[in-house]
């Protein structure tokens, strides 16, 4: 089997095991997520999910958020991690869209990727989730798997998986797959030195199986 050929087929086993492939993290408008994927480095969906209310309760909107001061936002979210490096960036940000993009998330790749905080996933999932296009989103979950299943071999750097799943990957599959990723990592192919292959719906097809 060809590393197309496996990944078609990992895609529609994860589509029928996971039917609805949502992100985990609470948002309603755009620049929401963009704060909430900073603060999810290194913490749990769920605990961001909690901490982002309150903030959202003090600041409401764009606005509202850039006129915060990194100290003002750091004592909301330090419950995430990471406090001041964290508030710094969304402040940071927060300001930018208030300044050069009249309050709204732009719409492409490389302007998100200036924005401070914004990396290659962030990005990535902003894109695909926000606007629909092709997305690819390397986080642990989705490096872990793909080198398990045998879709990448033995690469873990975020952005060598991002570039080596384009190449096998159908465009309009990437932000559900890597979404279900996420579900399947969470409750199967977990982090442990064994994770429960007897209930996974890959393992008659995953390397980490012995089959090629």
């Amino acid at each position: 089997m060809t590393k197309e050929e496996l990944a078609l087929e990992v895609i529609d086993r994860l589509k029928k095991e996971y039917p609805l492939a949502d992100c985990t993290l609470d948002y309603d408008e755009a620049w929401k997520l963009l704060v909430s994927v900073r603060l999810a480095a290194q913490c749990t969906d769920a605990r961001v999910n909690v901490v982002v209310q309150d903030l959202y309760a003090k600041y409401p909107d764009v606005a509202a958020l850039a006129s915060a001061t990194p100290e003002e936002i750091e004592a909301i979210v330090k419950p995430c991690g990471l406090g001041k490096s964290k508030a710094r960036d969304i402040s940071a940000c927060m300001k930018i869209l208030h300044e050069k993009y009249q309050d709204n998330v732009p719409c492409d790749f490389d302007a998100l990727l200036a924005l401070p905080g914004v990396g290659r996933k962030s990005a990535n999932l902003i894109m695909g989730d926000v606007f629909g296009k092709p997305a690819i989103v390397t986080d642990t979950h989705c490096i872990r798997l793909t080198n398990r299943i045998g879709l990448v071999d033995n690469i873990k750097e975020p952005k060598k998986v991002e570039m080596a799943l384009w190449k096998i990957i159908p465009p309009e599959e990437g932000n559900d797959f890597c979404h279900r990723l996420v579900n399947h990592g969470r409750e199967v192919c977990t982090a442990r030195t064994k994770p429960y292959c007897d209930r996974c719906c890959l393992a008659d097809i995953c390397a980490k199986n012995g089959v090629s």
